[in-house]
């Protein structure tokens, strides 16, 4: 009876750590990028373009601590894998939910709503002035008597 109360207790919390690991939308976007496939963390904040690197490990390391997402060594780099089967019946939920439109608007609107630091600025052409080849027009010197 007791085997049976702690890992029932262990399950409880492992579901908790699970679903608030995925309860943020920053980590539930590196998750479906990380669904697709394997990919490095350079290439996630560069999928990301709104957030630091900084911020992208962080979130990694919450995906890792919940055991959702796994980290291998290649060289110098750290490429991560969607544990899929650590998410159990909670994988084709999300996968629906990814394809579904209207939780692509939400998500927009949450991560916009929950980015800290300072805004990107927005892009804008750059006016470039060309000046005209008039010729420069000069004032007759005064003549000292």
């Amino acid at each position: 009876m007791t085997n049976i109360l702690v890992v029932s207790k262990v399950t409880q919390l492992m579901t908790s750590q699970l679903l608030a690991a995925i309860s943020s939308p920053r980590r539930q976007e590196i998750l479906r990028l990380l669904w697709r496939g394997d990919c490095a963390a350079g290439d996630l904040r560069a999928a990301m373009p709104d957030i630091s690197f900084g911020a992208v490990s962080l979130q990694l390391k919450v995906l890792l601590d919940a055991g959702v997402v796994e980290r291998r060594a290649e060289g110098q780099r750290r490429i991560y894998r969607a544990r899929r089967e650590a998410l159990g019946v909670v994988g084709p939920a999300l996968e629906r939910m990814w394809d579904d439109a209207l939780w692509k608007l939400k998500l927009a609107a949450e991560l916009a709503d929950s980015r800290r630091g300072p805004r990107p600025r927005e892009t804008r052409p750059r006016m470039t002035h060309t000046r005209t080849s008039r010729p420069r027009q000069t004032r007759p010197r005064r003549q000292t008597p």
